[in-house]
């Protein structure tokens, strides 16, 4: 059929990044909720370009999920779009599959029409359970609801900024044909800083930041990392789960590019020994009124007490959070103190291999950075965790915050045995969630091989969960 007979909605970029910085600076204002439904509805109904509306929601290890909606369907039935949870890992029972999506509108992104499709927007559901009460097992909806009684109750805001590190292998879906191959290929060898204009490393990263731009990202710097073939594209702070969303737009952006030029963006921790590994460095902060409660010009390090405190909460409970941050059989190849791991369970402003790093900053930018977190861990169980855990935590004060005189885990398994023992993971998750992701988390660890040894096996990329393989689960 002839594309003349169709008028979808199909913006430029320059339009989009004007709606998207549009609706991010409303979300950041905190406009009344009702307020801004009422003008996504409106502006449904009047765009007549719009098809349909794509609904994003992760599941209790992270992994994203898409529904698309009929556009007027939408408009007439959000306050009842039902699914099936029990189809999803670590949701609901079949005895009790029933689940609801609420749309969250501030969390509405209008998208390239080249990547996304033409007449389709963006926005991320909320998952209600049977009740109407928010589900257990939504970390987005536990994470929200937790930065809205700080705001409420001590007048925080949870500050976040990720820097996100990936692969850039050749062919589609080669995490998918892993298990066939058993290698991954590099399109770039060049190195740290190192990509020629046009090579296909260069061009990749330049469309993924043309299209993180235009979704309001607000970007900062892109570069190729260390290792070969590794990309990191920095943008700026967000609120705290605004800063979840951009994680997995940020993924979804760049396997969507990725596959456009043939090729397949991984955020596998380890993908290839001998190099370095991929991280998901996460820089924190929280703010009163304005003023940045991390920041004191006379303080240790200019990192005030509140800082201190935050930070010796994570260290206190580094070992009990480590499956959090570190989800999968192979995140625990990048805890290798030979390729700069932060494994150490101690804070420094200069040595990275410390599991906290205090970056040198000022009154606007002074914040804490937790590096011993993978990239394909669930982004909304991270930043939970480590606010959760520098705020309300235990604190051990009589450790030398600055003296490793514990390492994180080397291996999942230890990591899971860590995990189901503390006190404080119950605390965080609640007994039913925590026991869920536990045992997802030793269903993917029985499934490879227990000493990882020097190579990369096919199971821990096959079973892995971000990996779109179902059906290979399937076969074990």
């Amino acid at each position: 059929m002839s594309n003349d007979l169709r008028n979808f909605l199909s913006l430029s970029y320059e339009e989009l990044e004007e709606k998207n910085l549009q609706a991010k600076k409303q979300r950041k204002e905190r406009v009344d909720p009702g307020v801004i439904q009422e003008e996504r509805i409106k502006y449904l109904t009047d765009e007549k370009r719009i098809k349909a509306v794509t609904v994003l929601f992760s599941d209790l290890e992270g992994r994203l999920h898409m529904l698309d909606y009929d556009k007027k369907f939408l408009v007439g039935s959000y306050d009842n779009l039902t699914f099936d949870g029990s189809s999803i890992r670590g949701f609901t029972a079949q005895r009790e599959s029933d689940l609801r999506l609420g749309l969250d509108w501030s969390a509405f992104y209008w998208a390239p029409a080249d990547y996304f499709g033409e007449g389709k927007v963006l926005v991320f559901g909320e998952v209600i359970d049977k009740d109407g009460s928010p589900y257990v097992g939504d970390i987005r909806g536990v994470l929200k609801q937790y930065a809205n009684n700080q705001f409420k109750e001590k007048g925080y805001t949870l500050n976040a900024a990720n820097e996100i590190e990936g692969f850039l292998f050749k062919g589609v879906d080669a995490e998918r044909r892993f298990h066939e191959t058993g290698t991954f290929e590099y399109v770039n060898t060049g190195g740290y800083y190192h990509s020629l204009p046009g090579d296909p490393l260069r061009a990749f990263i330049d469309a993924s930041a043309e299209v993180q731009r235009a979704m309001g990202f607000e970007n900062e710097k892109d570069h190729p990392e260390v290792a070969p073939s590794q990309f990191e594209i920095n943008y700026s702070y967000s609120d705290v789960v605004a800063a979840s969303d951009q994680i997995q737009i940020y993924k979804l952006i760049c396997r969507q590019v990725a596959t456009s030029m043939g090729l397949t963006a991984s955020f596998l921790p380890k993908p290839v020994v001998g190099v370095n590994g991929s991280g998901m460095h996460t820089n924190v902060s929280v703010t009163k009124g304005g003023k940045n409660l991390m920041w004191d010009p006379k303080g240790e390090e200019r990192l005030s007490k509140f800082g201190w405190s935050f930070i010796d909460r994570i260290l206190t409970h580094g070992n009990d959070i480590c499956l959090l941050l570190n989800a999968s059989v192979n995140a625990y190849r990048r805890l290798d103190p030979h390729f700069e791991a932060p494994n150490q369970i101690k804070a420094s402003a200069v040595d990275r291999g410390s599991m906290v790093r205090i970056p040198i900053g000022n009154e606007k930018s002074s914040r804490v950075e937790v590096r011993s977190v993978g990239p394909d861990a669930n982004p909304y169980m991270v930043l939970y965790s480590i606010f959760k855990t520098g705020l309300d935590g235990e604190i051990a004060k009589t450790k030398n915050l600055r003296q490793a005189e514990r390492f994180l885990p080397d291996n999942i398994y230890d990591a899971i045995q860590n995990f189901r023992s503390a006190e404080w993971t119950t605390s965080l998750l609640g007994p039913d969630v925590k026991a869920r992701y536990a045992d997802l988390k030793q269903g993917s660890a029985d499934r490879c091989a227990r000493l990882l040894g020097t190579v990369v096996k096919a199971p821990e990329v096959q079973f892995h969960h971000e990996v779109y393989n179902q059906y290979l689960w399937n076969q074990f």
